[in-house]
């Protein structure tokens, strides 16, 4: 007999059918207990990225609706199934469907997840012992390219501090393991304050760690068959291997632009993504 499997990837969730819309909230809750209720209720079912609780628009009933968004779209389908029609956290029945239509060109753009989203996710399936990190190589990169840049408009001298980091994700009971690279810079006028100065720094340091711990995981496939167990499986190119005393060079001819991934970010207004019919729903 065939064993269901679902592909859970580091990747934000922006697909129709692992997203949940839930309406006929009653108004007696306030929107904290509401989504602490829709919270716990539909995280049962798998990992959440996200949910969001928003009033009814002043044309209908008072009251409140959620967008809850699933990493799994099997999760999202059988919590979809499992809670329509009942009241669950309150009296009257809730009306649960899966996100019928978004908007278009939101539905095209997969963007990263952010290293604390990527790691909530490995520890909801691995557990906080199933997988580790190391830093391979944090690199000053400043030099590659320093020059300085002299603002116009405020008539000073500015310096470019950049960094460039590779860490590796290592799942010991699977026996796999991948690297992501990630580069942060920063200007700064030359006469800011050391202290300034050295807590920037720690700033830029910290940005390319993280960037390169979600690069990482860009490579990482999660494997739930229906029994509940996982396995893992890194995707990589042979020949992308580089000894870790070569490294250093890797980071500064991999230059990579993050512009993408801010501008891209997951903490975009949720209701732009989605342009439900309510009235159609309802």
């Amino acid at each position: 007999m065939d064993i269901e499997a679902d592909l859970i990837e580091f990747k934000v969730p922006v697909e129709n059918n692992k997203t949940l819309f839930v309406w006929n909230i009653l108004p007696k809750f306030s929107e904290a207990e509401i989504y602490n209720s829709v919270d716990e209720v539909f995280s049962k079912y798998g990992a959440l990225y996200s949910v969001r609780v928003c009033r009814n628009a002043a044309v209908a009933e008072p009251g409140y609706y959620a967008i809850v968004k699933f990493y799994s779209a099997a999760q999202a389908s059988k919590a979809q199934v499992t809670t329509n029609g009942k009241g669950i956290f309150q009296e009257s029945p809730l009306k649960v469907r899966l996100c019928t239509k978004q908007n278009t060109t939101f539905q095209q753009r997969f963007t990263y997840l952010k290293s604390a989203k990527c790691q909530e996710l490995a520890n909801y399936y691995l557990g906080f012992n199933g997988w580790s990190n190391r830093i391979v190589t944090l690199k000053d990169i400043s030099q590659t390219d320093e020059q300085e840049n002299k603002d116009p408009a405020l008539g000073t001298q500015t310096h470019n501090l950049k960094y460039g980091c590779v860490i590796e994700l290592i799942f010991p009971n699977y026996g796999v393991c991948c690297r992501g690279v990630g580069v942060a810079e920063e200007l700064f006028e030359n006469d800011t304050d050391p202290l300034a100065r050295l807590m920037k720094r720690g700033q830029v340091q910290k940005l390319a760690k993280e960037r390169a711990m979600s690069d990482a995981f860009q490579k990482v496939l999660f494997v739930v068959l229906g029994n509940g167990k996982v396995a893992v499986e890194c995707r990589f190119d042979p020949d992308q291997i580089v000894p870790d005393e070569e490294l250093g060079s890797l980071i500064q001819v991999n230059d990579i632009s993050w512009n993408q991934f801010e501008q891209g970010g997951e903490d975009d207004d949720i209701l732009s993504e989605l342009s439900f019919n309510v009235t159609h729903l309802q």
